[in-house]
C-alpha cells in the first residue's frame, strides 16, 4: 500500500517539473499568459527564497532543511504505513512538494514559480508549493482527529 503513496509523489513531482519546463520554454521572465480571465494566469518568475521570497539566496540552508525534511517524511511514511491513508496522503504530498522545489534549487539555483491568482494579491507559486500546502493541511487534519480518537478511547 505504501508504494501507492510513493507513486503519487512521483506523479506530482513529474507534473510540477513538466509545468516548470513548459513555463521556462514558453514564457520570458516576468511574462504573463492568461489561463482563465480574471481568475489565474501563468507568470514566470525565479524565486531564490522560500514562500513570499523570504530568506532569499539561502540555498545551502534550504538544501539542508530539505534533506532533513525528506528523511523525516520518508521515515514517517514507513513508520505509520499501516495507520492512516489520510496521513500517508499528506506525507506523500509534502514529500512531492519538497522534492519538486529541491530539484529546481539543485539544478537551477532557484525555484521556477508560475501560477498567479489574479483575483487577489497573492505571491506567485507552483505545483510543488500547492502540494506542500495541501499535504500539511492533510497532516494537520489527521492530527486533530487522531488526538480526538485517542482521547475517546482512553476515557477522555
Amino acid at each position: 500500500m505504501l508504494t501507492i503513496f510513493f507513486v503519487l509523489s512521483i506523479i506530482v513531482i513529474g507534473l510540477d517539473q513538466w509545468l516548470k519546463l513548459w513555463t521556462v520554454a514558453n514564457l520570458g521572465i516576468g511574462e504573463s499568459q492568461n489561463v482563465i480571465e480574471h481568475f489565474f494566469s501563468l507568470n514566470y518568475v525565479q524565486n531564490t527564497g522560500a514562500a513570499w521570497s523570504i530568506l532569499e539566496g539561502e540555498t545551502t540552508f534550504f538544501t539542508i532543511i530539505t534533506i532533513v525534511a525528506v528523511a523525516v517524511v520518508i521515515y514517517l511514511m514507513i513508520r505509520f504505513r499501516n495507520d492512516s491513508k489520510f496521513l500517508n496522503l499528506g506525507l506523500a504530498l509534502v514529500l512531492a512538494g519538497a522534492l519538486g522545489n529541491f530539484i529546481d534549487r539543485i539544478r537551477l539555483g532557484y525555484v521556477v514559480d508560475m501560477i498567479q491568482v489574479d483575483f487577489i494579491q497573492f505571491p506567485i507559486f507552483n505545483i510543488a508549493d500547492c502540494s506542500l500546502v495541501i499535504g500539511v493541511i492533510c497532516i494537520f487534519i489527521y492530527t486533530i482527529f487522531e488526538d480526538r480518537l485517542k482521547g475517546k478511547n482512553h476515557g477522555g
